[in-house]
């Protein structure tokens, strides 16, 4: 045996073979917890922005905005019933308007035939006057009132087909904002509806979520946790092997020096040694699995709670939240009720033209009812001339009696233009109250509403909007640190085989049996090695061998709890 006992170089070959492992397992550990830090810190971030938003979703802005919208949506349904109603109204007004055409038109014709029966008197009374004769009556008389009734009505007429053309355009002009607007504001109210009830689905589902989502980071944390436990692994290996060195070179040193020695101490250490590495490869073996298994879980609860984020708040890429469509609906609204606003102020200002226009044909018609009475003292006139002429006034008394008949139907001509003109003139009264009074500034309020309602939700949309950049951002970078550190682990467990390989040729450095006891020279040392473990365990593996051989007092064993942010950085 003496010939073939391993010479110091071989028991330090086998120390450096184990600085090979010991190095790769601190690398590994070092960037994976690295990676581990910066995920959590970014997935700490983004758990914290989302777990704030269900408060923010609840407050009492949210509320007052959602409150004054569906003021919006009620008012937009009760514009949609008023617009209808005046449009109704605009249409009876043409009608009205055009109905007067009727009698406007008799009152030219009975003018006309007035101015027909003013020269046959004029031609007739030539005819039959005498030196003692009065004639005036049917020379001067009737042709004035008929020159009078004949510029009377032609004024009459021009100023109705201005009417006729007022009434035309306003009718045209709601007719195009109909076909622009046709159901808008009854869809918008609808829409405004629909997306608030979203809305309310939304808060309520992000304060029945935020449990969950409370409960999944709280997982996460400890997930974190277990994983920053599991990855002392690495520091307690590399610690072991570190240990395990320092045996090996303590044997180096042995065996290049006192020969009476050495073979004891290659017995006695190397079976110390090989125990600590397989020890050592066996705990590594079995914690690194759970250490990859703890980032792997972390990694998925982090796809988890980013998943129910995007499913709860939307995708800022492809899906509008339920605030970004509110915002966008409510930009639709204030233009249409803008536009709306225009609409009612152009109806107050036909209105005031119609009524403005009324009132000159109903003064108009003021002067036909004077004719028609001054023409009914004349033909009253005519008559009594007739009867003193005798037979000789008989074509006169047939004139008397043409324009006696002409009279009447003037007079029922001109009230026939009155009537349609007075119901004229109250529905332009009608629009000029609807579209001059409160309704006038109900518009603007709402519009107001509607922008104080957007400035509300805007600045809340905003918060969101950040909080799924920051998701959209660094989700993926979270996942990607997370998954890399989950792979940073995997295949460290065949460091464990080598581990093992290294104990076996640890193990041939010495066939002998241990002693039943050992030599007061070697004690000193094995206290020595003793002393430097900082895990139970190899103390146990040392007592285990050795039982109590080291006499010397024994120093507190070392915590096993780590520096877990040392660790960690």
């Amino acid at each position: 045996m003496t010939n073939n006992k391993p010479q110091a170089r071989d028991v330090s070959a086998l120390s450096t073979a184990l600085a090979k492992p010991r190095q790769e397992i601190e690398e590994a550990f070092v960037s994976v917890g690295s990676r581990l830090s910066e995920g959590a810190a970014m997935l700490n971030k983004l758990t914290r922005q989302f777990e704030a938003l269900p408060a923010a979703l609840q407050g009492e802005e949210v509320s007052e905005a959602s409150s004054q919208l569906r003021a919006v949506a009620r008012t937009a349904l009760q514009l949609t019933e008023d617009f209808a109603k005046e449009k109704a109204d605009l249409t009876r007004l043409v009608e009205v308007v055009s109905a007067a055409n009727g009698p406007i038109s008799v009152l030219r014709r009975t003018v006309k035939m007035i101015g027909i029966v003013s020269i046959n008197a004029r031609v007739t009374a030539a005819g039959i006057v005498g030196d003692s004769d009065d004639f005036e009556v049917f020379t001067t008389d009737i042709s004035t009132l008929s020159d009078s009734a004949r510029t009377t009505i032609h004024d009459f007429s021009t100023v109705y087909r201005q009417l006729v053309s007022e009434v035309d355009q306003a009718a045209s002009q709601r007719d195009r904002f109909d076909a622009a607007h046709a159901h808008t504001l009854t869809e918008l109210a609808h829409n405004l509806d629909e997306t608030l009830e979203a809305l309310d689905r939304q808060r309520q589902s992000a304060v029945e979520s935020s449990a969950e989502t409370g409960r999944v980071s709280r997982q996460i944390v400890g997930r974190i946790g277990s994983a920053v436990m599991a990855l002392q692994v690495g520091d307690s290996t590399r610690q072991r092997l570190e240990h395990v060195e320092a045996g090996l070179d303590c044997l180096a040193e042995i065996v290049g020096g006192d020969e009476a020695l050495s073979v004891e101490a290659l017995t006695a250490i190397s079976l110390l040694e090989q125990e600590q590495l397989r020890a050592t490869a066996a705990d590594f073996a079995g914690e690194v699995g759970e250490a990859e298994q703890a980032l792997q879980a972390l990694a998925s609860d982090a796809g988890t709670i980013m998943a129910r984020s995007r499913n709860l708040y939307g995708d800022g890429d492809n899906e509008a939240s339920a605030l970004t469509v509110l915002s966008a609906q409510l930009r639709v609204a204030t233009e249409i009720l803008r536009d709306c606003e225009m609409e009612r102020s152009k109806l107050e200002a036909v209105a005031a033209a119609v009524q403005q226009t009324v009132s000159i044909l109903l003064g108009h018609v003021a002067a036909v009812q004077d004719i028609e009475s001054n023409m009914r003292l004349v033909s009253l006139n005519a008559a009594v001339r007739c009867a003193q002429l005798g037979p000789r006034g008989a074509s006169l008394t047939v004139i008397a009696s043409q324009l006696r008949e002409l009279t009447t139907e003037t007079v029922v001509a001109a009230e026939a233009a009155m009537a349609q003109l007075d119901e004229a003139s109250a529905l332009a009264g009608a629009f000029g109250a609807a579209a001059g009074g409160d309704n006038a500034g109900q518009i603007g309020r709402l519009e107001q509403q509607a922008n104080h309602a957007m400035t509300l939700l805007t600045r809340l949309d905003e918060g969101l909007s950040a909080a799924m950049e920051s998701l959209n951002a660094d989700g993926p970078k979270v996942i990607g640190l997370l998954q890399a550190a989950a792979r940073g682990i995997d295949g460290q467990s065949r460091l464990a085989e080598n581990m093992d390989d290294i104990a076996l040729q640890i193990a041939a450095l010495s066939l002998e049996a241990m002693p039943n006891e050992l030599t007061a020279e070697l004690l000193p040392v094995l206290e020595r090695l003793r002393k430097t473990y900082t895990m139970e365990a190899e103390r146990q593996i040392h007592t285990r061998l050795f039982g109590g051989a080291s006499a010397a007092p024994v120093e507190e064993p070392a915590s096993d709890d780590m520096d877990l942010e040392a660790l960690m950085f």
